[in-house]
């Protein structure tokens, strides 16, 4: 193979050019210098040059001091523009409402959380009946006097009597477990030290305990303890490594206890085990040796196994949890070809089944025989979120809520088949003022690909309306129309907000992820592209007015976007990002999504990430648009060096007046951690950067 040498500083590919911009020319001042101090290393015979690879260096005073100048420099073009105040009180009246999350039922009592109108952070409640009063349990206020620390539930004992929440530090992905007595109200026991947990399960037969999984140095590991304390008693997973994802769940008669283990996230491959905790016998294997993904829960004797094993949209199996070997599986659902299964619950004695067809959801119950029950939807376009429940008890819950319709949780009566508002969000917006509208398009290969729209109603296809453009596609992630207060306000102002379903993601089962993912995921980046040119070729808008905006995942898609295709927008916005490709999988939890992008360690996976990786394909020269990256210390999921490396790299490279800047919070990570009034100023700035750029 010849050897070919890649210097980041000098690319000698030709500028691209943008379109001719109509809008008067804006003095930009230029954004700080940032130092160069090249590191140079060779992957698979192709020499690489990071000029920024010092920023990688988190807590380095040098690093800090450039964050500071960072964030200033993005006060000095953005922190005061005027956009801001005219955003941040109709955002204040969407955000500022009675907010409730999902219930968890145990034994007539209703535990949730809920975040008051006008407070800053959810607290945990509990009702000893359906419309009984609101009782707080747990109130996270006066914990920081920034209000940057959260709880949640993690468990609730079967009988209702005691409360596992998390303590978390901003948008950490780590926490502390406490535990607290509902009847006495007061905290109790032994807390579980600050980590990154992915299941807590109690067991109160003979005195409380409970059994969870944590992330180790080694990698994840399944521990028991008790409650009041003492030592911990690793169970389960001395072998596993660090890319592996363990969880557990218990059966409400603490009998048996359920263990996946995911391949990484969105897996090609699940592991799952039982362990008979009422005998000495080792664990009995459900499955270990199918190069497929399945999820099984617990339903009386039985276990029900959602799985795309020779189902590329997924079926449901069930067997005995005595004998759950696959030997021992039948089918009770069979795979849907029109409507791809996006979640399975058991609830009230009976199976739920979540579909998507066409992007439109809908859930449907199945009794222990796979006999159809009932059927669940709404003629909105919108998110029905999946069920919530246990198979014991007779109700479950749900969620709905559409781009500009604010969420409403209904309690679910599975026998009488009859639904009843638990909570509303009752958000000051008027639904009949907007149009919700679902179109396809075909991308750079002729897919056809959906998208949603939202805009007020009269709305004039001229070329000329504020456009925000997101997408996901990736780890089966399906994007519907949720409720989203940033829309409704973009859209009240006369822009149209869209949602793009990308290949990468869920909207069509396995099929439609694996088309967007290791070495097909140039597809995701084309589809969304396509969605852009489709927005300009219908004349929805145009270059000039269209800004494209992402997070996570998402945040490679936009900054793909912006390498690939600098001229089809004005602006981006690209939050808590992966960027760097060729080492993300080097840092925090990066292993985990190697079965999505593969490891550039490996030659063959090299020759796909290496195309499309972003930071190694910034332009010197080039009219780049304007760019908002945003990111934090509190981001403990995907590592805040990505868009700092990429900030310097876009500030050095761009030859456009178009401003390239950086938001550096310091508690906010992919787990949020900023207070409602944090929330409402950082959408209200974004909201102004858009609005600053593309009117």
């Amino acid at each position: 193979m010849r050897k070919s040498t890649i210097t980041l500083l000098a690319l000698l590919a030709a500028a691209c050019a943008t379109a001719p911009s109509t809008k008067p020319s804006q003095r930009i001042p230029p954004p700080p210098q940032t130092e160069v101090r090249p590191r140079a290393e060779t992957l698979h015979e192709v020499d690489i040059t990071d000029p920024y690879a010092w920023l990688e260096n988190q807590t380095a005073p040098e690093v800090r001091d450039w964050i500071a100048k960072q964030n200033a420099y993005t006060d000095q073009l953005l922190g005061t523009r005027p956009e801001i105040k005219q955003f941040v009180p109709r955002l204040t009246a969407l955000m500022s409402t009675d907010q409730f999350d999902f219930p968890t039922y145990r034994n007539g009592r209703y535990f949730y959380k809920r975040r008051a109108a006008g407070q800053d952070l959810y607290s945990i409640y509990v009702r000893d009946s359906v419309n009984g009063p609101d009782q707080l349990l747990i109130d996270p206020a006066p914990m920081s006097t920034s209000h940057t620390i959260s709880v949640d539930i993690a468990d609730v004992s079967n009988d209702g009597s005691l409360l596992a929440y998390s303590v978390r530090q901003g948008g950490a992905d780590e926490f502390e477990v406490r535990f607290f007595d509902v009847k006495q109200k007061k905290t109790i026991g032994q807390p579980l030290p600050e980590a990154r947990y992915q299941s807590v399960n109690f067991l109160t037969l003979d005195k409380a305990g409970l059994f969870f999984t944590r992330m180790t140095r080694d990698g994840m590991r399944l521990f028991y303890r008790d409650v009041a304390g003492g030592g911990e008693t690793m169970l389960f997973g001395d072998k596993l490594t660090a890319d592996k994802i363990l969880f557990s769940s218990l059966s409400p008669d603490g009998r048996y206890l359920l263990i996946h283990i995911f391949h990484g996230s969105a897996p090609k491959k699940t592991e799952i085990y039982v362990e008979d905790l009422s005998d000495a016998d080792p664990v009995a294997t459900v499955v270990n040796d199918l190069d497929a993904r399945s999820v099984a829960f617990l339903a009386g004797k039985k276990l029900v196994i959602q799985t795309n094993w020779n189902a590329p949209n997924e079926r449901i199996m069930i067997t005995d949890i005595e004998h759950p070997q696959r030997t021992n599986w039948r089918e009770l659902v069979p795979e849907n070809k029109n409507a791809a299964i996006q979640g399975t619950t058991v609830a009230g004695g009976r199976v739920y089944v979540r579909y998507l067809e066409n992007v439109q959801p809908r859930i449907t119950g199945y009794d222990l025989d796979g006999h159809e029950q009932d059927t669940i939807r709404f003629d909105t376009y919108g998110n029905l979120e999946d069920m919530q429940g246990s198979f014991e008890e007779p109700v479950a819950f749900l969620r709905f809520s559409s781009i500009h319709v604010p969420p409403t949780v209904y309690q679910y009566d599975v026998a009488k088949g009859e639904r009843t508002m638990f909570a509303q969000q009752n958000a000051p917006v008027n639904a009949n003022d907007f149009v919700v509208e679902q179109v396809f398009y075909p991308s750079k290969d002729g897919t056809r690909v959906p998208m949603f729209m939202l805009y007020k109603k009269g709305l004039q296809k001229n070329g000329t309306n504020p456009t925000y453009l997101g997408g996901y596609g990736g780890f089966l992630q399906s994007q519907l129309p949720t409720f989203s207060p940033r829309a409704v306000v973009f859209a009240e102002k006369g822009g149209i907000y869209a949602v793009a379903n990308l290949r990468g993601g869920g909207e069509y089962g396995e099929a439609w992820h694996r088309a967007g993912m290791l070495d097909k995921k140039q597809n995701t980046f084309d589809d969304f592209a396509a969605a852009a040119e489709y927005l300009i070729r219908e004349r929805y808008t145009s270059s000039e007015h269209l800004a494209v905006a992402g997070g996570s995942n998402g945040g490679l898609l936009v900054a793909a976007f912006a390498t690939q295709h600098p001229d089809l927008a004005s602006a981006v916005i690209c939050r808590f990002p992966l960027i760097d490709m060729l080492r993300y999988h080097k840092y925090l939890v990066g292993s985990f999504w190697v079965p999505e992008y593969g490891n550039p360690d490996n030659e063959a996976d090299f020759k796909w990430i290496y195309p499309y990786s972003p930071y190694q394909h910034v332009t010197k020269g080039t009219k780049y648009p304007a760019m908002l990256f945003i990111s934090g210390d509190s981001d403990t999921r995907v590592a805040p060096l990505h868009a700092r490396k990429m900030t310097a790299m876009m500030q050095a490279a761009n030859a456009s007046d178009n401003p390239i800047m950086l938001r550096y919070h310091v508690s906010s990570g992919h787990s949020g951690g900023e207070p409602l009034h944090e929330q409402v100023h950082n959408q209200a700035e974004e909201l102004a950067f858009l609005w600053w750029r593309l009117k």
